[in-house]
């Protein structure tokens, strides 16, 4: 059976392989129409937010519009399956994202396989988690939490955004690192979820920054630790997970993808197109300033190595946690 980051890999080298003069002709002529960029969320989701602050940037470079569509449903499946199933002519993209890594593990019956059907095309931004808690909570540091939670196995409710969502599966990895116990409460989304967290009737949540950071200012939930490997620029003062349980790195992330016959010349040139974007200072101090972190890849094969690696990290935690959706 071919591994994950294999399949990633051979896609992106296969797709060099093709033949070369028709499609080359091809990239030359494109973009000759709008493009379509499919957003399998929601809008004013992080996806959907990222995609309508890339989308008129991008448009200016490639000379025709770029048209944002919301596909949602199915914790981002429909959508990526709409993408599969589209001519690989790069007149259809994808925002892909970490919910993908883990959609492959966890869901059993999908119509379609992401490492083979979708190319990867370019990185836009990281998004780390933070561990909070309700200010009530007895540990103010994470050294603390592991503490009690292993003093006090299975009484400390841990809310998340669903099932299988990159604020369940965050978390799920900081108890498989750590050993801890804590109970899982999905809910119908994160806002629900931090609502409960705020109210006291959980106690801890590995939210995303964007949505956590004006209840951090204002004192109303306390970050014990940030999720990525290096401290974020929003929270400065705020350690990391890291820093505490050796190794741990983890969070969201966005980019972009295209199914998978489209040319390689099309790919490359939207990876070189969509990296000019992310190296504009003002775009990525929009980003920042929503608690993103810029990621740029410097060619679609870095990017399909990054993914293959996350895929595999969140089939190894999924696992441990039992997680499964229909």
């Amino acid at each position: 059976m071919i591994s994950t980051r294999r399949r990633f890999l051979l896609l992106a080298a296969g797709a060099a392989a093709l033949s070369a003069i028709p499609q080359a002709a091809r990239a030359q002529a494109y973009p000759a129409r709008p493009i379509h960029l499919i957003v399998p969320f929601a809008p004013a989701g992080a996806a959907d937010i990222i995609a309508r602050i890339i989308g008129p940037a991008l448009s200016e470079r490639l000379g025709q519009q770029v048209v944002i569509e919301n596909k949602a449903g199915a914790g981002g499946n429909i959508g990526t399956e709409l993408t599969v199933r589209s001519p690989g002519d790069g007149y259809t993209l994808l925002m892909i994202g970490g919910f993908n890594a883990i959609n492959t593990t966890l869901y059993d019956k999908l119509s379609f396989v992401f490492s083979r059907d979708i190319a990867p095309v370019a990185s836009i931004a990281r998004m780390p988690n933070v561990m909070e808690v309700n200010p009530a909570f007895p540990a103010k540091t994470v050294p603390e939490f592991i503490a009690y939670a292993k003093a006090n196995p299975d009484k400390i409710n841990f809310a998340s955004g669903g099932t299988g969502s990159p604020t369940h599966m965050v978390g799920e990895l900081f108890k498989m690192m750590t050993g801890i116990k804590m109970v899982h409460l999905p809910y119908r989304g994160a806002g629900p979820a931090l609502i409960d967290l705020l109210g006291g009737q959980v106690e801890v949540m590995f939210a995303t920054l964007p949505s956590s950071i004006g209840h951090i200012r204002g004192g109303k939930l306390h970050p014990l630790a940030v999720t990525f490997a290096t401290r974020s620029g929003t929270l400065p003062d705020v350690p990391t997970n890291g820093e505490f349980v050796p190794g741990y790195d983890a969070g969201d992330w966005y980019g972009v993808g295209a199914p998978k016959d489209t040319p390689p010349e099309v790919i490359d040139r939207l990876n070189r197109d969509i990296n000019a974007v992310l190296t504009d200072p003002k775009m990525q101090a929009r980003l920042i300033d929503l608690g993103m972190t810029p990621q740029i890849s410097a060619k679609p094969s870095d990017y399909a190595a990054f993914i293959a690696d996350e895929t595999e990290k969140w089939a190894k935690v999924i696992k441990f946690s039992g997680a499964k959706v229909e």
